[in-house]
């Protein structure tokens, strides 16, 4: 089993030089939250400042990474090795983390938390924005 540390680490590494693009293209910064029992819509909302009513929507990972994981053949090499290095995150989310999902909070400028529970009980994984107009 990977400490707490460990897998923080390796998202660190991994993310590093990714951009995630929508409307606008944002890094990624590592997440982790201790003694936490549940994620709430209300902490969600409270740790990116949202409004109380802000929506917060819920997806897999596979479909939150579903197009920046895609190797169709008429995108440039370039831009294939970026798939691959998002496969290779993905993989490593799903091997560390239990109870892995995407939280989308608010709309057009989208705070986006990509966690999951480390066998410590932690809260741990990527965080990012999306823009959707």
């Amino acid at each position: 089993m990977k400490s707490d540390k460990e897998i923080t680490e390796e998202l660190k590494q991994l993310t590093e030089g990714l951009l995630f693009m929508s409307e606008s293209d944002y890094p990624f910064e590592t997440v982790y939250w201790e003694d936490l029992p549940e994620i709430s819509t209300q902490f969600l909302r409270g740790l990116s400042g949202q409004a109380e009513d802000a929506p917060v929507e819920i997806v897999s990972v596979d479909e939150f990474f579903r197009v920046a994981m895609s190797e169709e053949s008429w995108r440039s090499e370039e831009s294939r090795q970026e798939a691959k290095k998002y496969r290779g995150l993905v993989q490593t989310l799903k091997d560390n983390l239990d109870e892995l999902k995407v939280y989308r909070v608010g709309e057009i400028n989208i705070p986006v938390y990509i966690v999951g529970r480390n066998k410590t009980g932690n809260w741990l994984g990527i965080s990012t924005r999306v823009v959707e107009t």
